[in-house]
């Protein structure tokens, strides 16, 4: 008998709708939505005996597509799943105005967009506020060890077995009174070996939050992972599995001495948790002064300058403004002023009190990694003059507001031309190529000519900006870092950047150096080319990547396919397929096989007879964010936007 359990059925797990960018009321991608949530829940199983259930779809026309996707858990019949998928639907109707959402619940979830959905191979994991209410184990060491073995047992099932359709359940015992359920799945777009590695990582984050627990669910857009000591699944499901821990297992005297030791941890723990609880308030109350230290720091008009280590100087050459004069600016934030929203803010339109039009950023009041961005950029770009990167005007603090003041770009960003068909016929290629002219100066200027040595880590068409004559500008400094002199490469645990974008080595290992923004540069420029995204192509059925399907289309001598023909219309066919070309060399896999954006410059500047390396085969690029600190923005926005991934 299937026992209830903490997750209750009736309420969703988790709700993720706060993507920042809102549809509009009764209009035309809410009633598209409508439609394809109807979709999904009737076309997510096949068949009244079927179990489980995937459905990917998308309803209407640019620039009001929405595109859906609808996951069943494998144990459950056609009428629960449907059921499941129509309450899941009203649910985000009812609660949700972003145009990027998801909901998840115990037996099924719903997601939409307003872009093409992609299986993330990036992972981060979401905790449902359930996790806390399950007890206690009393053997937390050995009962983590049993139930990852049961994990990692049931993970092969889940990825490999093609019968069991990314879902497997097992059972351990943990012992005499107690079994180990356990349940995993995956999206079924998701490759095998991507389904196991979204495994792994969420094996990390149960280990985190629920290891010491009785039971611990933790979801994600591509896999789901889950155990309980009762049973939860449905126990006749051909897909249930039982794993036995191997027999004759000793314990070895630091084991049991970690065990104990454990139990006495845990009374301390209970015991001391009044005390915690105020030293946590302290904790914060340390934190609230610190942040406003660092406010009154930077709102001092003598703090705000940089030197070649990047330290905080004396200087007056950046205005802060105040609160009423940028409030009147923006008619006190008003909506019809919004430019867009994203990262750790919204951006609107301003207007100084000398005519100026502005763009202004107005970071979360609560958010400490607000204060920090906007304390880079502050440090950053203060003082970096460059004809092809946003100036900062700017900058204002009073109370909680912090706000960035930067130059108005009449054009918008660069994505907003080259994804839209009508739009995208406005330019012709000699506009184009001074735009990836610009961002490869723009670039060469943070790598190799300024004071100082900066990574941007962030480099994508929304992020670079178009002035009233076309001049490309780079934007968003909120996560670039400062290297040292000789310092070539450096690593993080935080990645951040986005889908499609980012070099191999820093999405997989956090590693990042002046060649990720040359990856980040490959990739655009050969996005500008096609008119094509490289996040979500595998669905053209071409290849996995728009740069796998350049560098395929190239080796066969067939590159001419690979390019817009309304560049080929306004433009040397020659110099576009050289550019091709110097897009190629840029993604390559090896950071050292890709040139530097000094070489870059020289490359664009040189001949069309001029010979060029050889490319070979490109890297897949990766890491769409999700989670925490996610954010969808409208590509329109007058720049500055951050997503965040966070793998453990």
């Amino acid at each position: 008998m299937i026992s209830v359990s903490v997750f209750t059925k009736a309420d969703p797990l988790y709700t993720d709708c706060s993507s920042g960018r809102n549809y509009t009321p009764n209009g035309q991608f809410q009633n598209n939505l409508k439609l394809l949530l109807n979709d999904l829940s009737s076309n997510t199983t096949r068949n009244d005996t079927s179990l489980g259930g995937f459905y990917n779809t998308s309803v209407g026309d640019n620039p009001n597509t929405v595109y859906g996707q609808s996951l069943c858990r494998g144990d459950v019949n056609s009428s629960v799943c449907r059921n499941c998928i129509r309450k899941a639907s009203l649910t985000l109707l009812e609660n949700c105005t972003s145009q990027d959402a998801m909901i998840w619940f115990e037996l099924c979830q719903v997601r939409y967009s307003f872009q093409i959905l992609v299986p993330i191979q990036i992972y981060t994991g979401m905790f449902p506020v359930s996790n806390k209410r399950q007890k206690l184990v009393q053997n937390p060491v050995l009962f983590n060890r049993v139930l990852m073995y049961l994990m990692i047992e049931i993970s092969k099932e889940a990825a490999f077995n093609a019968s069991k359709l990314k879902f497997a359940t097992g059972q351990i015992r943990f012992s005499d009174k107690e079994t180990i359920y356990g349940l995993l799945q995956c999206t079924w777009d998701i490759p095998e070996g991507d389904c196991q590695s979204c495994f792994e990582f969420s094996f990390s984050e149960l280990t985190e939050c629920c290891s010491f627990r009785q039971g611990g669910i933790v979801v994600s857009r591509s896999c789901n992972v889950r155990f309980e000591l009762d049973q939860f699944y449905n126990d006749s499901s051909t897909s249930l599995l039982t794993y036995t821990f191997p027999k004759g297992t000793k314990w070895k005297i630091w084991e049991v001495v970690m065990v104990t030791s454990a139990a006495i941890l845990l009374v301390a723990i209970i015991a001391g948790s009044c005390n915690v609880y105020y030293r946590q308030k302290k904790r914060t109350q340390r934190d609230d002064r610190s942040e406003n230290a660092l406010l009154q720091e930077l709102a001092s008009p003598t703090a705000v300058s940089i030197t070649q280590e990047g330290n905080l100087v004396t200087s007056e050459e950046l205005p802060f403004f105040d609160l009423p004069t940028i409030r009147a600016a923006t008619d006190n934030f008003a909506d019809s002023n919004q430019l867009g929203q994203g990262g750790f803010g919204t951006v609107y339109m301003g207007v100084l009190p000398d005519g100026k039009e502005v763009a202004v950023k107005r970071l979360s009041k609560k958010s400490w990694q607000g204060v920090e961005e906007f304390k880079n950029e502050v440090k950053l770009i203060a003082k970096l003059q460059h004809r092809n990167l946003v100036r900062l005007v700017g900058c204002g603090i009073e109370g909680e507001e912090k706000l960035l003041i930067y130059e108005f770009m009449p054009n918008r960003s660069l994505d907003f031309f080259i994804f839209d068909s009508e739009r995208r016929s406005q330019l012709d290629w000699q506009t184009y190529y001074n735009v990836i002219g610009g961002i490869a100066r723009g670039l060469l200027y943070l790598h190799e000519d300024s004071r100082l040595k900066i990574i941007h880590r962030d480099l994508k068409p929304s992020n670079v900006l178009l002035d009233h004559e076309m001049v490309a500008k780079i934007s968003d400094f909120g996560m670039a870092r400062i290297f040292c002199e000789n310092q070539n490469t450096n690593n993080t645990k935080r990645v951040v950047g986005t889908y499609g974008y980012m070099a191999p080595e820093y999405a997989m290992e956090g590693i990042f150096s002046i060649k990720s923004d040359v990856f980040s540069f490959g990739v655009i420029l050969l996005e500008i080319i096609s008119g094509k995204k490289n996040s979500g192509f595998y669905l053209t059925k071409h290849a996995q990547t728009l740069l796998a399907y350049a560098w395929r289309l190239w080796k066969n001598g067939k590159e001419v396919e690979f390019v817009d023909p309304l560049l080929i219309e306004s433009g040397s066919v020659e110099e576009v397929l050289r550019c091709m070309h110097i897009g190629l060399l840029c993604v390559q896999e090896d950071p050292e096989d890709r040139p530097t954006m000094s070489a870059v410059v020289v490359l664009l500047q040189g001949s069309e007879s001029a010979p060029l390396p050889e490319p070979g085969q490109p890297a897949i690029a990766v890491g769409r964010v999700v989670a925490n600190d996610e954010t969808t923005t409208d590509p329109s926005v007058n720049g500055l936007t951050t997503s965040t991934i966070s793998p453990r």
